[in-house]
């Protein structure tokens, strides 16, 4: 069943699946879809054209869907589509894409802490965490399993790669390699993220490939030609050093994180 507090407005063409709940205080506009069993706790704004997946947890505050932060936006119709699973804390704002008809694209799965900001045209794969006061702007991509740390600005059009971790009040301007530890005003790659591939399973023999690639590819001073040449020479191509491989080979050739995959 769902349920509506007395003092929360629900526009009338809105569609809320069963289960759902609306606190108090909440604000959910015509063209909103809310799916099954999502709760939504006081204060929340649900703008148009916005759809929210199923057993969501959206808390005090947050703002989704609203209009593109963008001088360029005339008022065509865009969406913001989030996915089933999330947990989305206090504060979060989330904005619709900027284009007629595009969207910004929230997984599975992914976990928004308190006063995080999701830039028009973002794209936020599966299982993403996000600490407090982290900032992505216009058009940027987050990679599946990402963990970015607090207070951390993602510059537009940047990609950030799976399995990958940021490290708190960090600047992020260009894209981040995927398996790796990044931090720091000057985004500097540390080394693989052991914790986080050994949480997903991947071997320590595929995790010593990575080790060898990353120290060849980001901490040998080597072009990045040369060093792709030398990785795929001498390093074992795993599944993840293929994968590294190619990220950084659209690197190479000039392409930003503009949606293109890997």
């Amino acid at each position: 069943m769902t349920t509506i507090h007395a003092l929360a407005h629900v526009d009338p063409r809105a569609e809320l699946a069963d289960g759902v709940v609306v606190g108090p205080f909440c604000n959910i506009e015509h063209g909103a879809v809310i799916g099954k069993d999502t709760v939504l706790d006081s204060h929340v704004t649900i703008k148009h054209d916005t759809t929210i997946g199923e057993r969501c947890f959206i808390a005090q505050g947050a703002i989704l869907g609203g209009d593109p932060q963008d001088r360029r936006y005339q008022g065509a119709r865009t969406f913001l589509k989030v996915g089933d699973d999330c947990a989305i804390r206090e504060y979060v704002t989330m904005h619709r894409a900027s284009k007629e008809g595009g969207a910004t694209v929230v997984g599975n799965h992914c976990f928004f802490m308190a006063f995080c900001h999701l830039g028009h045209d973002v794209r936020v794969e599966d299982y993403v965490t996000m600490a407090n006061g982290v900032g992505v702007s216009g058009h940027a991509t987050i990679e599946t399993m990402v963990t970015i740390g607090g207070m951390v600005g993602v510059h537009q059009f940047v990609r950030v790669g799976k399995v990958s971790m940021v490290g708190g009040m960090s600047r992020i301007v260009r894209d981040v390699p995927p398996f790796m530890l990044v931090e720091g005003i000057e985004q500097e790659v540390h080394d693989i993220n052991a914790v986080g591939l050994r949480r997903i399973g991947v071997t320590a023999k595929s995790r010593l490939a990575l080790h060898k690639a990353a120290k060849l590819l980001f901490k040998s001073q080597l072009g990045l030609s040369h060093a792709l040449d030398i990785v795929r020479r001498e390093v074992p191509l795993t599944d993840e050093v293929e994968y590294l491989i190619k990220f950084q080979e659209r690197l190479f050739r000039g392409k930003s994180g503009r949606g293109d995959q890997p």
